[in-house]
């Protein structure tokens, strides 16, 4: 297969192969073709050269990063447009139950009882009757309440759009299912369940996405594009990367050997060309040379975005308090007496249930939203940067990147041209108009446009949504390294891991401090937000849950931002490390519950006189219950060896290199 945009090639000569269970990540810089090739999946795009074939009734549903404005139906009955079947099958029902009850005791009457009795037989074994629950579960999932359900689709925000356009998808469950960035408008929350969700999806999966987390949770495939190829790994986003390394160094240690041998070849030639004794074996050589496919090295040429946060100037030890504040939202309570410290150079990350206040707190915290009652003091000497989505929605399309980063950046101390550079706007890119820009480019100018003035206090919300995985690694080291304070909401699991030094749980009025990073917030709750945690999306219950928040503690020696960097790095290894260990540790705990309940069930059996009726069903039953027991043995064997390894490998990761 063949495409290419213009005079640029995006794919020559690639094959793909989807096939029912697989679930395949595609990777690669902006702009390679990642979309586009979803595009080609779902027919959308024709390939320039070479074909697509596709089963036959074959059903694919998309995703895309942006869907289409709906609105005259409430939430639940546009994702039920995705059981188009059940639901006319549902309305004839209807229209039946009417008639029937105004049409007299008769031959009419009880031609239309038939005809009811045969619809409702179909519409039982289409799950008519279970599809509006099953509608609700998913949209629960994705973090509607029972109120949000019956809400005209209209008056939702693109996100919340995004959601329940997903929420259709899921319900409809097509053969293969394509996915372009389905994590960007969810809370954390929503994102554990739709890991869950997809891992028991029976149908084939392609996806786009920058959370590496996401990736490792749902991928067994991953497809890396790029140099107008693509190359396909199996496993999951750690495993590609590993692989990727092991092959480019072979490719080195091939391409070194092929040099080494063909600077032997050429000073033979060069030697010998003269020596009419020699004359064959130089010719045999020259076209040895020619017919030769030279090894190359695919090395990653992209560019990477590059930026350090300015030195903000240094700001009091209390950088804002929060002192009995209250917010309301019509009659709804979000915040009653909250008082809140924040310290100067703390990494904080907000979580917790969707609408429990994340974004209120954070609004509040940077002096963008009113509240009802109580004080905001801000420390002394403390300038405060707040970036969110609505930034980016909010750049004027009609100006070009420099003209809209200029009208914020003081010229007299920093260039304009210079600070785009290295938010990757180089030569005619700062005179595109931000219309043309894609959500990457745009995310990257609201960045840059943020960093214009220093600040000691950075407030963000979702910072790393539409960026690729290296500029997420660039906006993690300068969050790391940066000496203020920082507050952040976000749904990617390894950036919470590898910047947060405090957790902050939202939820119930109530904004409760952990002063740890994210394995002592996990420790103190019971919550693993980078596997199965947080699945209902609810605060576990534990004493002193609404207990007032306590105040940061002063640190007892200051960190480096290499200590911090590498501590980073070790808890990230840790959950690399162990992932496939718990995994497993997981399949085998639900393998052993159910091998239990076996046993059980066939212990009943044994105890029942009726059971002792034949000689070969009783010697049945007697290996059935002891193959039961051995398997269940064998189980919690290997469930012992899984724990243990699991605690070997967590020292190990976590000991430092000496």
């Amino acid at each position: 297969m063949e495409r290419a945009h213009g005079t640029r090639v995006l794919f020559r000569d690639v094959s793909l192969r989807i096939m029912p269970g697989r679930r395949i990540a595609l990777v690669g810089a902006n702009g390679v073709g990642k979309t586009t090739l979803l595009d080609i999946v779902s027919g959308e795009q024709q390939p320039d050269g070479g074909e697509v074939a596709r089963s036959k009734d074959l059903q694919i549903g998309y995703l895309r990063q942006e869907v289409a404005e709906t609105s005259g139906r409430t939430v639940l009955a546009e994702v039920l447009t995705a059981a188009g079947d059940v639901t006319s099958l549902e309305q004839r029902l209807r229209n039946l139950e009417a008639r029937i009850a105004a049409t007299p005791s008769g031959e009419e009457q009880d031609a239309l009882l038939a005809d009811y009795g045969r619809l409702q037989h179909h519409f039982e074994h289409l799950g008519g009757y279970s599809i509006e629950a099953a509608a609700r579960r998913v949209l629960a999932g994705l973090g509607f309440d029972d109120a949000d359900v019956e809400r005209d689709v209209g008056l939702l925000s693109g996100g919340w759009m995004m959601r329940v356009a997903l929420a259709r998808l899921l319900l409809a469950r097509p053969d293969v299912l394509l996915l372009d960035e389905p994590t960007n408008h969810l809370d954390l929350a929503s994102v554990t369940w739709l890991e869950q969700f997809l891992a028991d999806y029976d149908g084939a999966i392609v996806l786009v996405s920058h959370d590496r987390d996401f990736i490792n949770a749902v991928a067994n495939r991953v497809v890396e594009i790029a140099h107008a190829s693509i190359t396909e790994y199996v496993g999951d986003y750690a495993d590609f990367v590993e692989e990727r390394a092991l092959r480019l160094a072979q490719q080195e240690a091939a391409a070194s050997n092929q040099q080494r041998k063909i600077a032997q070849t050429e000073r033979f030639i060069e030697r010998f060309r003269y020596k009419a004794s020699k004359a064959r074996q130089v010719q045999s050589r020259v076209k040895a040379l020619d017919r030769l496919e030279r090894v190359e090295v695919q090395r990653e040429t992209a560019r990477r975005m590059r930026f350090r946060f300015p030195a903000p100037p240094r700001a009091g030890r209390d950088v804002v308090r929060l002192a009995q504040l209250t917010k309301r939202y019509g009659d709804k309570l979000v915040y009653g007496g909250l008082d809140l410290v924040l310290e100067r150079g703390k990494k904080v990350a907000l979580v917790g249930p969707n609408g429990a206040g994340k974004s209120t707190l954070l609004k509040i915290l940077a002096g963008v939203l009113d509240f009802d009652a109580g004080q905001r003091i801000l420390g002394h000497n403390v300038n405060v940067a707040y970036f969110a989505q609505h930034q980016i929605e909010g750049l004027d399309p009609g100006k070009t990147v420099l003209q809209e980063l200029s009208a914020v950046v003081d010229t007299s101390k920093v260039n304009p041209r210079s600070m785009l550079g290295a938010f990757l706007f180089s030569g005619q890119d700062v005179d595109k108009r931000v219309s043309v820009l894609s959500g990457g480019e745009r995310s990257r100018l609201a960045l840059a446009k943020m960093l214009a003035n220093p600040a000691n206090l950075l407030c963000m919300d979702e910072p790393t949504n539409h960026l690729d995985i290296p500029s997420r690694d660039v906006l993690e080291d300068a969050l790391v390294e940066y000496p203020g304070t920082v507050v952040l909401i976000t749904h990617d699991r390894h950036l919470i891991r590898s910047v947060a030094d405090v957790i902050i749980e939202v939820g119930a009025g109530t904004a409760t401090v952990y002063p740890g990073d994210f394995e002592y917030y996990a420790e103190r709750t019971g919550v693993d937000l980078g596997d199965r945690g947080a699945t209902e999306g609810v605060t576990p219950d534990r004493p002193g849950a609404a207990a007032a928040p306590m105040p940061l503690p002063a640190p007892a020696s200051r960190k480096t931002a290499d200590d911090k960097r590498a501590e980073a790095e070790r808890r990230n290894l840790v959950h690399r490390h162990t992932k496939r260990l718990r995994d497993r540790l997981l399949a085998v705990e639900r393998e052993l519950v159910a091998e239990e309940a076996l046993i059980a069930e066939l212990t009943r059996e044994m105890a029942d006189p009726d059971s002792y009726g034949e000689a070969e069903q009783v010697r049945e039953l007697v290996g059935r219950h002891g193959a039961a027991k051995d398997r269940a043995a064998e189980l919690f064997e290997e469930w012992a060896r899984l724990s243990s390894a699991i605690e070997q490998e967590t020292a190990r990761a976590e000991t430092p290199a000496r």
